[in-house]
């Protein structure tokens, strides 16, 4: 009791002297109440960034060294910390999820367009990125929407039959929809029981999610909180390997299973507690050894002499040029993140058709291609010999041609399975043999090119998801097909 009373203390003197100095009434009289109640979101808060920095200090660092892309804000906001108030009470009238509480009118969801009042840099090469439409890629597109609700609904036995029935809001959220996010609808209001007394709240269908496309109450796109986790929104999470973990993991996506068997990831586990993730710009060999996930797809990198590498960017896909997951084949990366918008030439909303005819329209000219090769081969060259960076992207281009062989095959064994009705193509997921086919490319290819792309964990290219697995699961199509 006596430890408890002493934090409660500490909180108290560390608010006060922020309020003497430079916390809004408002921001305090939230602090006030939730130290009590949630200590731990106001600790994380005080130990973050936003609680110690005044927005008009920010502006006032080198260009390189600003956290802020805007060159001016609010004059209300710019001359206090960035504190509950500050994020919670911005918008109200564009938010459909903003409620009176305790006299003042906030917002339950704090989204990428409230955030934007001092990163809209970010927040516009957000949304151009594939994370920022993944909700849609995945509910706008019939074809992939077909294979969640195969995938992750309920089903029974009906006679000889397996009945699929409609996967449950719930199954959703947890399921597919916890990474790419989910549609966040409010309801109405709803009363909560709190230490405070009874509360009335707005009732929001789909929350708590932090998808990286949640569709949010305000109709922006996306959740900051995806990378930078609440209250602290840190880049030292950010650009720590484990939280691109959450959804980046086998099988399906293996990069961070790839990156722990690679020579990268074997010198950040063995060395990385030495480096110093807080420092911007990020200054190769003096603040890291060897590359985390954001130093290759985000982050603003330098030399030791202070010459810019590679921009900061927040669109992902930006130094991307193949898309080697989560499609039939690998094929250049859609020029827009909006994928569901595509159509082939067989009419569907997907990059290539089922026997690799690729929708040029919809994708990035070779020229572009080349653009970001050159930028993510100068990355590389800052701790790699050209010759090594050379050869390690040959072997990538043919890892990529012989997987989208071994995927063509599989998909030609198929296509017999239709013809001599073996399966039914109206749903090409939901049978064994086309299961079978679903794995080819969306797990075993998926392994072979991640461990291609990140160079280094052999494992995950021959027994781990790999080419063993390729070829198993390719003679067992085989057996179904031409052994009836």
């Amino acid at each position: 009791m006596r430890i408890l009373s002493i934090f409660f203390v500490a909180i108290f003197l560390a608010t006060a002297f922020l309020s003497a100095q430079t916390i809004s009434d408002a921001t305090q009289a939230c602090i006030d109440c939730h130290s009590s109640i949630n200590p731990g979101i106001v600790q994380d808060w005080m130990n973050s960034r936003h609680s110690k920095t005044l927005p008009a200090d920010a502006l006032k660092k080198e260009k390189l060294e600003r956290r802020i892309s805007n060159e001016n804000i609010p004059a209300e906001l710019a001359n206090t910390v960035v504190g509950c108030y500050e994020c919670h009470g911005l918008n109200t009238e564009n938010h459909k999820d903003s409620f009176e509480h305790f006299a003042y009118k906030i917002n339950v969801v704090v989204s990428p367009n409230d955030c934007k009042t001092c990163h809209s840099v970010e927040v516009e090469q957000y949304s151009m990125s594939t994370k920022a439409h993944a909700v849609g890629n995945l509910t706008k597109n019939p074809i992939y929407d077909l294979l969640v609700e195969t995938t992750i609904s309920p089903k029974t036995v009906e006679g000889e039959n397996v009945v699929q029935d409609k996967a449950s809001h719930f199954t959703r959220r947890e399921t597919c929809f916890g990474c790419h996010g989910i549609n966040l609808e409010v309801t109405g209001t709803k009363t909560i029981n709190s230490d405070l007394g009874e509360i009335e709240v707005p009732d929001l269908t789909g929350w708590p999610n932090q998808g990286v496309g949640r569709i949010n109450p305000d109709g922006s796109v996306g959740a900051c909180t995806s990378c930078h986790p609440r209250h602290a929104f840190s880049l030292i999470d950010a650009r720590k390997p484990y939280t691109c973990s959450q959804c980046h993991i086998e099988p399906d996506v293996p990069a961070y299973n790839v990156y722990k068997e690679s020579k990268h990831g074997n010198i950040f586990f063995a060395r990385g507690e030495t480096w110093n993730f807080d420092q911007m710009p990020w200054v190769i060999s003096k603040d890291f050894k060897a590359p985390s996930c954001t130093v290759c797809h985000s982050s603003l990198i330098t030399d030791p002499e202070g010459n810019v590498v590679a921009e900061r960017t927040h669109n992902f896909d930006s130094r991307i040029w193949e898309r080697i997951f989560g499609l039939i084949y690998s094929h250049p990366h859609p020029e827009s993140g909006a994928t569901y918008k595509i159509k082939n030439a067989d009419g569907l909303p997907l990059p290539t058709t089922f026997d690799n005819r690729q929708a040029t329209d919809f994708l990035i000219s070779k020229e572009e291609a080349k653009s970001r090769q050159d930028q993510m081969e100068k990355i590389c060259r800052s701790c790699h010999s050209t010759d090594w960076v050379q050869k390690h992207f040959e072997k990538f281009d043919n890892t990529n041609t012989e997987t989208n062989g071994m995927v063509l095959t599989a998909t030609q064994l198929l296509q017999k399975a239709w013809d001599k009705k073996l399966a039914d193509d109206q749903n090409p997921f939901d049978e064994a043999i086309e299961m079978k086919w679903v794995q080819q490319w969306l797990l075993y290819a998926n392994s072979v090119r991640y461990s291609s792309a990140m160079t280094g964990a052999p494992d995950y290219a021959t027994f781990k998801n790999g080419w063993w697995y390729l070829t198993k699961t390719l003679q067992e199509m085989h057996n179904s097909v031409m052994k009836k």
